[in-house]
Order: structure tokens, then sequence, then C-alpha cells
């Protein structure tokens, strides 16, 4: 039996759908059991509660093989980050009571800094946070997700994608959330190990590569477009980040565009991603014809 928070989401998902094609059995905490029913119908077991419940977390940790754990996305935090301290302290609470055999945490590229990237600030917090913890412990450092371009399929029908990535034609850490759910499910069910391990998942690739791949999904000719900087605030509160709270966001992308989030760092290992952005884009494009 195997944890995985945030099934509803495209990560959790993900390793769920993994681990369930290896014919493993997967436990899911969840708050609305509605919305996941289409999991229990297929064996996953539900648990009633959330991240802001230690004792819940600690109750669905019982008996398992291993856990992934990760943090719902705050893309308008407070300046002192206490949504994701209060959920860190309730995950650290509960492993520390558990002590399942092994964890595997979702963090992401730049984690390893502990100041200017903005919203992954975050996930540096929780590394640190669980860096203590008695189970081996692997955080898996993504990089961006391509499903973040599915805009595009609605925007770039004149052409043109715009992209917070300038210049357009630099590589940066990028990858498809069912490639993270695989190595995620991998690390869960195969060699076990000590101590901590940290998961580089992702290709480099350009924001020109993307452009290049939705049109072809598009069959159009489509070109990134980088958002002057002084448009960022305006276009995340377009992506629905209130007003006056933009900045984290912005910070990420000057992170990302400095080069902050590339792959390499020592003390890690890295996973390719096999996925490409056409197929995400082309799964996507499909099902919404369906």
């Amino acid at each position: 039996m195997f944890l995985v928070m945030g099934i509803t989401g495209k990560v959790g998902g993900a390793t769920a759908e993994h681990l369930l094609a290896h014919g493993k059995e997967v436990r899911a905490l969840v708050r609305n059991r509605e919305k996941a029913a289409h999991w229990a119908s297929r064996g996953v077991e539900l648990v009633d509660g959330d991240w802001n419940d230690p004792a819940a977390i600690e109750q669905a940790l019982k008996g398992v093989e291993g856990a992934f754990v990760m943090l719902p996305s705050v893309w308008a935090p407070s300046p002192d980050y206490k949504e994701a301290k209060g959920v860190i302290a309730n995950y650290i609470e509960a492993l520390t009571k558990a002590a399942p055999p092994r964890v595997v945490a979702l963090s992401s590229m730049g984690a390893n800094r502990t100041s200017g990237h903005g919203v992954i600030t975050a996930l540096s917090l929780l590394e640190q946070g669980f860096r203590d913890l008695i189970s081996p412990i692997a955080f898996v450092r993504a990089g961006g997700f391509f499903e973040n371009f599915l805009y595009g399929l609605q925007v770039a029908q004149g052409g043109t994608l715009p992209v917070h990535y300038n210049p357009t034609n630099r590589k940066s850490t990028m990858v498809a959330t069912n490639d993270i759910g695989a190595e995620v499910a991998t690390l869960l069910t195969g060699p076990a190990w000590s101590g901590q391990r940290i998961v580089e998942i992702g290709s480099m690739v350009t924001a020109d590569d993307v452009a290049k791949q939705l049109g072809e999904v598009l069959n159009l000719d489509v070109e990134a477009f980088a958002i002057p900087r002084a448009g960022w605030a305006e276009a995340f509160e377009q992506f629905g980040i209130p007003k006056g709270h933009t900045g984290p966001a912005e910070e990420m992308f000057e992170a990302v565009n400095a080069g902050w989030m590339d792959l390499g760092v020592g003390g890690t290992e890295h996973v390719a991603g096999t996925t490409s952005a056409r197929d995400v884009f082309e799964a996507a494009h499909n099902a919404a014809k369906a």
C-alpha cells in the first residue's frame, strides 16, 4: 500500500496511475470524496482529511510501504510563507510519528537556494524541514511543467505563444507531469535506500521548442513571444493571481531566466523526461475534441 497525496491533481494523479499500472495498492487522503470518486472506482482507498490535519495524515500513513507528499500550489503566498510552513509542520508531525519505510517529496529545480526564487521558497522550506526525518527520503526536483503551457491551445490560435521565458531561445528545465509520476512510482517501489536522495527530473528545452511543438498540434506556425518585463504583473493577474500579489511569481521567473533552475546541481541524480511538450498538447487537444 502506498499513500499518494494530491491524487486529484496532475502529479498525484500521474503517480497513482503508474502505481496502479504496476499492480500496487494506493491510498489517498482526500477532502472531497465526490471529486475522487473516479479513483475509488479503480480500487484506491480514500481516507478523509487533508494536509491541514496532521492526525489525518498520520492515519493515512499507517501500514504503508511508502508515501508521496507534496505541497498545495499557492501562487500568492503570504510574505512569511505561513501557508507552506503550516503544511510542512503537519507533515513533519505525522511522518515523525508514522515513520514510513520511504518518503518521496515533490520539490522543484532551484529549491537548493534559500532566497531569491519567489514561490519556489516554499519547496526550499520543505526540503529544509524534512531533512531530519527518520524515514529515507527522496526529493524530486522537477522542472517547469509542460502542462503550464496548455493555455496556448486557446491563445496561440493567432500564431503567438506569450511566455515569461526570456530570451525564448534559452534552454530551461521542463518536464511533463506524467514523467514525474513515473519517477515517483519508481522511487516508491524500487530498491530501498538510506538517508536522503535528490533527483532532478526534466530536460533542457526552450520556449521556442514548446511553441514549435504546439504549432505542430494546432497545424499552425506558432512562435514564442517574451512578455515584456513591465507587463508581467498584468499577465499574472490574467492567470488569476490577485493584483498586488504577483511578486513571488515574478521573482520565480526572474530566477528561471537567470539560470537558477538549470540541471546539474552538485550531489543530485538526473532523470530525463520522455514525454514531450507535443505529447502533452496532443493529449489535451484530443481530450477537448472527444
